[in-house]
């Protein structure tokens, strides 16, 4: 597919990958890349077109439909991470906000530009997923356990869309030097990777994009040796966590 003349629509554009897609997307003769964001004001790049969009309300969903009526790609960018184990307490509110975006504003999105996408011929849908829609770390677990879901939702997408000539892509990271992982102590890999590995995917028609050393190195272990990992986590659980707020 040709990224360069795109009618592009992300989600969560008020951090994290918009500037970076929104790059590459804004050169072409007949270009329009529309950040969707709560606060629509604070974009400001004179390049894009900014939509008012929550993923969590079907009324501003809906309204985003009427607005991006010739798009050809969305990337499901929007996410709530809430750095939670799974029986710590307040896990169970943590969880209902993560399904809230990370799942049922994913299908949401779906569910109303699939039909879109159809129309204009097919063209693409990007889900920002994780490496841990493959595993579950202990002391982010409801979190993995909303990429578990969101990985479910991609895959089932992709078979009921194909047909329409849709491509439905997963895409897969370690831990994005974004707000969302600003209290993070670990390892993060650039917006700027991440989305040009995902604009790459999207042009060589790819079902599963994985986009920096860490993902390549779980996926790796996971197939390789899946107990031995399961028992890494274990230990990760033993130790405490790693993480400290930055």
């Amino acid at each position: 597919m040709e990224i360069e003349g795109c009618v592009a629509l992300v989600t969560g554009a008020n951090r994290g990958l918009a500037g970076p897609i929104a790059k590459p997307c804004s050169r072409p003769v007949r270009p329009r890349f529309m950040p969707g964001a709560r606060d629509p004001s604070a974009i400001t790049d004179p390049r894009l077109v900014p939509v008012r969009l929550d993923v969590t309300s079907p009324a501003e969903i809906a309204a985003a439909t009427e607005r991006c009526d010739d798009l050809t790609v969305l990337i499901n960018n929007a996410g709530a991470m809430l750095l939670s184990p799974m029986l710590a307490e307040g896990s169970e509110a943590a969880l209902r906000r993560e399904l809230e975006v990370n799942v049922f504003g994913v299908l949401g999105m779906i569910r109303a530009f699939a039909p879109i996408l159809g129309r204009n011929g097919g063209g693409a849908i990007a889900n920002v997923l994780s490496v841990v829609s493959w595993f579950t770390a202990p002391f982010n677990a409801t979190y993995c356990a909303s990429k578990h879901a969101a990985l479910a939702v991609t895959d089932g997408a992709r078979i009921q869309l194909r047909e329409q000539g849709i491509q439905v892509l997963g895409i897969y990271a370690g831990f994005i030097d974004t707000d969302m992982a600003a209290s993070v102590a670990e390892t993060k890999t650039s917006p700027r990777q991440v989305a040009d590995r995902t604009l790459d995917g999207i042009r060589r028609r790819l079902d599963h994009v994985r986009t920096d050393d860490s993902a390549e190195a779980i996926w790796q272990a996971l197939k390789t040796d899946p107990a031995q990992f399961e028992a890494e986590l274990q230990a990760q659980w033993h130790r405490g966590s790693p993480w400290q707020a930055a």
